[in-house]
């Protein structure tokens, strides 16, 4: 007799949606959260005003250089001394690389994990996202096809709530949307001239997972709309934006079927080798590191891409002597993330009496043009531009002092427009992460070492996309674009866009993935991941999205077999 119906290991982005579909399906749900629990009246900052913290809430150069320097130097935009507490201490928390070849791992140990840090950014893969791995050899093909998760986009759009606008783009599908953010004066003139100049490109309102219409259920979780503060960073308040402190996990506890765990470091998953199933996951309390064995039906793995690569390679028993559902060996690679670099702003004259209302938490977006409507592209897959147009110099971030400062910032400055590309990052085995074989933590579990580096195309697409960056600005009437075509590039470090994908794939053959189409494990019937280890391949669109849609899709396969009695 097991504990529970379903573990679900992690409750951030991927996690919260398992523990919602399972409870509300009613399923005892156990959710194993390794981080300490999140308490909004007293965690949430986004009430906080610098003047009223010391160093005007920066944190102190010593802590940044002592604890927190891989955080910040990827997310410095983010954290302030209120704020510390939602990102990992990097001197607590170490991991291994090669010495030329850096990661950015960017974590956050709560419950919600970085659901509460997101960007927020929404969007639908696309069908030929699916079919892109068949279609130029990268990596496994995907088991499943855009019209197969169709249904269930629709179904967590409905839930989460997403601002947007209706397109008609075959290649970014349209959502189930709330009224979009309004355009600025000089994103509408930029979309009106770009879309002129290049009629194969299209400017569409930034889909941001904000509520602007809230329904009746989600208010009844406690959620408002946007108040457009763009502190989002600091926690919300009002539960306006999508999370899962905010939504998904107070969906499950309202059924009464969820229990959360925090501090729960899961040590491995425990195999059962005469039932050939999971029979329980074994963890480590982070502060008195005792050691406990909880046990149910079937386990749902959504500690996010890394971790729960390490945790499976962590359980090994004599059928998986190299860590457990890895027949394979494709556990720990094909670690993806996205690729940035490509980067450029330019000022639009004119528009002077005008100005817009509050800070919102998107602006505009450039789909995928790259091998959709344009095909004479020297790099595979291609891109897309996140970016929008405002007015600068209104925060005092300008030369001066005195009297003359002080009037200098009574007003605002020139219009400017910025585009920021995304791309994708092929599919590649030997980008991958094991565990250490010597260095440990200090609850005695082996680090993880991560090795990852950008590839050829990513380099290539990123010069074609600076290129284009310049183009279009120049195109739409810019002035005084601040990076030229040919611009050198650093890219990002892998890691530091922060959607790491792909260390446990799906696919159609057990011998060349993990994950069959449910995201269930094709050596272990009863283990399903359906965070972003399961990706096969990463689009150029922020993945969060897909994540909650193949978890709720998951999570009812899930439900069927228990109640069949074949998990």
């Amino acid at each position: 007799m097991t504990e529970y119906d379903a573990i679900v290991v992690g409750s951030g982005m991927s996690g919260g949606w398992s523990a919602k579909e399972l409870a509300e399906q009613g399923l005892k749900v156990l959710v194993l959260e390794r981080g300490g629990p999140i308490e909004p009246s007293k965690d949430y900052a986004d009430f906080v005003t610098p003047w009223e913290r010391p160093n005007l809430d920066q944190i102190p150069e010593d802590e940044v250089k002592n604890d927190y320097p891989i955080q910040y130097r990827a997310v410095r935009y983010a954290m302030r001394d209120s704020t510390k507490h939602f990102w990992v201490k990097d001197s607590e928390h170490p991991y291994v690389t090669p010495k030329d070849k850096p990661y950015d791992w960017i974590r956050g140990y709560h419950t919600g994990g970085r659901s509460l840090l997101w960007g927020r950014q929404s969007y639908r893969l696309g069908p030929q996202d699916f079919e892109a791995n068949i279609k130029d050899g990268h990596g496994t093909d995907w088991p499943i096809r855009y019209d197969d998760l169709k249904p269930w986009y629709e179904y967590v759009e409905k839930f989460a709530g997403i601002a947007g606008s209706n397109e008609g783009l075959e290649q970014l599908p349209d959502s189930i949307f709330q009224p979009p953010f309004e355009m600025t004066c000089v994103e509408k003139e930029f979309k009106k001239n770009l879309e002129e100049s290049f009629p194969t490109r299209k400017v569409i309102h930034a889909r941001v997972a904000h509520l602007t219409k809230p329904t009746e259920e989600q208010m009844s979780l406690g959620r408002g709309p946007c108040q457009v503060r763009n502190h989002c960073n600091r926690g919300c308040s009002f539960g306006a934006y999508f999370s899962s402190n905010s939504a998904t996990l107070p969906a499950a506890l309202k059924t009464g079927n969820c229990t959360i765990v925090n501090n729960a470091i899961v040590h491995s998953l425990e195999y059962d080798e005469v039932k050939k199933r999971v029979s329980g996951v074994k963890v480590i309390d982070a502060q008195s590191k005792e050691v406990k064995t909880y046990t149910a039906r079937f386990v749902f793995l959504n500690a996010s891409s890394i971790a729960t690569a390490m945790i499976l390679l962590q359980s090994k028993s004599a059928s998986f002597p190299n860590g457990l559902a890895n027949s394979s060996d494709q556990v720990g690679r094909n670690l993806m993330d996205h690729v940035s670099a490509a980067a450029a702003s330019g000022e639009f004259e004119g528009f002077d009496d005008q100005y817009y209302y509050g800070r919102r938490p998107g602006g505009v977006y450039i789909p995928r043009y790259a091998n959709i409507t344009e095909q004479d592209k020297p790099y595979l897959r291609g891109f897309g531009y996140q970016g929008g147009g405002k007015r600068i110099g209104w925060t005092g971030n300008r030369p001066g002092i005195g009297e003359d400062f002080k009037q200098a910032n009574r007003k605002p400055g020139n219009w400017q427009v910025g585009l920021y590309a995304f791309g994708e990052v092929l599919p590649n085995p030997e980008n991958r992460v094991t565990l250490d074989k010597t260095k440990k933590d200090k609850w005695g579990l082996p680090l993880a070492n991560i090795n990852c580096v950008m590839g050829e195309n990513e380099k290539i697409m990123m010069r074609e996309a600076q290129k284009d960056a310049y183009e279009m600005l120049k195109a739409a009437g810019a002035v005084n674009i601040n990076r030229g075509p040919d611009t050198e590039l650093t890219l990002s470090l892998p890691g530091n866009r922060i959607h790491e994908m792909g260390t446990a794939r799906m696919g159609r053959d057990p011998k060349t993935s993990v994950l069959n189409e449910w995201c269930q494990a094709h050596d272990v019937p009863n283990l399903f991941i359906t965070d972003g280890a399961c990706m096969p391949s990463g689009g150029c669109q922020n993945p969060s999205l897909t994540y909650m849609a193949l978890s709720a899709r998951a999570a009812h396969h899930a439900v069927k077999l228990f109640k069949k009695g074949e998990i």
